[in-house]
């Protein structure tokens, strides 16, 4: 399967709970972070709740 590079562009703070938590559920911990992920359905719905925080390479 196809992998995504994801990068935490924004800061968390002012995101509701719900954002937070899904940062870090992503392995987004600090600002400039980047993780790399397989593009599930789960993980693209993830990154979609909380795109205006991040980029996203495929």
């Amino acid at each position: 399967m196809a992998t995504i590079k994801i990068k935490q562009i924004k800061s968390k703070i002012g995101s509701s709970e719900r954002q937070k938590r899904t940062l870090e559920a992503l392995g987004l911990r600090k600002l400039n972070s980047t993780v790399e992920h397989e593009a599930t359905p789960q993980i693209e719905g993830m990154v979609r709740k909380v795109a205006h925080l991040v980029s996203v390479e495929k």
